[in-house]
């Protein structure tokens, strides 16, 4: 199983050409409309060098970090030996930098010869060989980046798709209007099961407001705001830009499409712990997809069990797939909350205050879950930062919660039912 990730920034008169023969071509079959796959009816869930690695192709002074073949093959085996498959983790994707500055005598693309000696076809092989069977690659269209060559989309339709039976596709162009529909078309063209990942909200904000409902129809999964960096200053941007935007994003996400704020960077440098814990409970409750990129040959034992934490990854798993949302904000606290699959419903409290020491809290707990999901009484299990039962509340009672600076408490609230006292 592959992922590419096809990147533009051309609006050349060839790729609209192409473009054009490509709609006469999928147009004429009735079938081929829109997104219809099937695909990602949880969040999908893998790894991706490209916050960590970025596009380091300097092999002989960093061996150890650079793109290169040995990378991939040491997280592949790591993703196995590690549980990191085990717990959803799912999709190794190789993302920008991995060709070489020139095509091959025939005109292809070739991985470069020094860093991937044995070619990408070799790398899947290895992949596949390792128990990875959901990988990615990645390329432009026409346009050239970093000074590295790429790829024509008629070429990528003809050759890629069917000759490296990919899995899912994560696409990048400017042309947003026409590119991204027809890549979608193209793949239900192809008649293979393949997630479809796109940034059409991103590129397409600041020339017109982003129609999500169509956005949702071609892409299963897309990208609204900046990448990600390794600081706490881009994770809180991104949760600002997602509270504010809620009305217009959050009734659209649901089994089959979800909102992607970007990678998750624990275990990286740029957060602290309790950064770090925001970063995993808010992904979880927006339901968003799961992508680390970290170096998993060092990551820390306690950034490793926050990333394979069973319980967070249940939240953003949940099969019901409602994305969770800003309930409140009071005194730098935010209150976010998710519906569950069976009753059940999923808090998050951040103290968004940088100074000073821990902050108490106190909840109504018949404010939760929009006031029914402990009516009369519910079971709490607070997940992060350490697991602990909180025991069962009434209705009418009140919880105090402390919370670290930049820190999160999440919780699970079961609810209780009267008729037969059984807990969910």
């Amino acid at each position: 199983s592959e992922m590419i990730q096809l990147s533009s920034r051309s609006q050349s008169l060839g790729y609209a050409l192409a473009l054009r023969f490509l709609a006469l071509v999928l147009w004429g079959n009735p079938r081929a409309r829109a997104l219809d796959n099937g695909l990602a009816m949880t969040p999908t869930m893998g790894w991706l060098h490209w916050e960590r690695f970025m596009c380091n192709v300097d092999c002989r002074e960093e061996p150890y970090s650079c793109i290169s073949e040995q990378l991939f093959m040491q997280m592949a085996d790591l993703m196995v030996s590690d549980g990191w498959k085990d717990v959803g983790y799912e999709y190794l994707c190789i993302d920008d930098c991995w060709m070489a500055p020139k095509r091959d005598l025939e005109g292809k693309l070739q991985a470069d010869p020094e860093r991937f000696p044995g070619g990408i076809r070799r790398l899947a092989s290895y992949f596949i060989h390792s128990f990875i069977h959901k990988y990615g690659i990645y390329t432009y269209i026409f346009n050239k980046n970093m000074d590295l060559p790429g790829s024509f989309f008629l070429e990528i339709y003809s050759q890629i798709y069917i000759i490296y039976y990919i899995y899912l596709i994560s696409y990048f162009t400017h042309c947003f209007l026409t590119g991204y529909k027809h890549m979608s078309l193209a793949l239900n063209k192809t008649g293979r099961s393949i997630v479809y990942s796109c940034e059409w909200p991103l590129y397409m904000r600041p020339f017109k407001k982003p129609n999500y409902k169509e956005i949702r129809q071609y892409c299963n999964h897309w990208r609204s705001f900046a990448d990600i960096s390794d600081s706490w200053e881009s994770v809180k941007s991104i949760l600002d830009w997602t509270s504010s935007n809620q009305e217009k994003i959050v009734g659209v996400a649901g089994p089959g499409g979800w909102n992607d704020p970007d990678m998750l960077v624990i275990g990286n440098f740029g957060l602290s712990w309790d950064q770090q814990v925001t970063h995993m409970a808010l992904w979880a409750i927006m339901a968003a997809p799961l992508f680390m990129s970290n170096d998993l040959r060092s990551i820390s034992p306690q950034a490793k069990a926050l990333l394979q934490d069973k319980d967070v990854i249940a939240i953003n798993q949940d099969p019901l797939g409602k994305q969770g949302y800003l309930l409140r904000k009071v005194d730098s606290f935010e209150v976010w909350e998710r519906p569950l699959s069976d009753l059940a419903w999923a808090v998050a409290i951040i103290n968004k205050q940088e100074t000073g020491g821990p902050r108490s809290y106190t909840i109504s707990i018949d404010s939760l879950g929009r006031g029914v999901a402990c009516n009369p009484a519910c079971h709490i299990t607070q997940i992060l930062p350490v697991k602990r039962e909180l025991g069962f509340h009434e209705w009418i009672s009140r919880l105090k919660i402390w919370v670290n600076p930049t820190g999160t408490v999440l919780l699970r609230i079961g609810k209780r039912t009267t008729a037969s006292n059984s807990l969910f």
